[in-house]
């Protein structure tokens, strides 16, 4: 089943939105890290996955993008297929992916700031909201 440029359109918009939102959200926890006075072994794991995700979220906004330039009809392409978009396509969806896992992992980490019992709790949180995302992303019909 090969999927209509219409519908490659909205994609690219939606995702340009939630990537967008979520880049803000991670660097806006960069910026509370680079500021911050701590500078232990966890703080910094903590930077590295916010950077790694906002980074990754920004370059799905961009690559998404180019989809939606590509893909607009009456746009700059004519006689536009699907092939003229298969590197935006796939580093997106990579960046996109990568970014999750790096913020869903930032979420986990972040509450073995403040104590094991509320370590525990933030890590069972994200790794439920990465299964749940996975889920949804995916058809799994249960």
């Amino acid at each position: 089943m090969e999927i209509t440029l219409e519908y490659w359109n909205e994609l690219a918009k939606q995702t340009i939105l939630i990537s967008s939102l979520l880049s803000g959200f991670s660097i806006a926890i960069v910026a509370n890290l680079l500021v911050s006075d701590r500078n232990d072994k966890l703080t910094n794991r903590i930077l590295i996955f916010s950077t790694l995700a906002s980074g990754c979220f920004l370059v799905t906004v961009f690559a998404m993008i180019q989809i939606s330039m590509t893909t607009t009809p009456g746009g700059y392409l004519k006689n536009v297929t699907t092939n003229d978009f298969i590197i935006p396509r796939i580093i997106g969806l990579t960046t996109f992916m990568i970014g999750l896992f790096s913020l869903t992992t930032m979420i986990a980490l972040s509450g073995w700031t403040k104590s094991k019992k509320i370590g525990r709790f933030t890590t069972i949180i994200g790794i439920i909201t990465l299964l749940l995302i996975f889920m949804t992303m995916t058809k799994v019909n249960l």
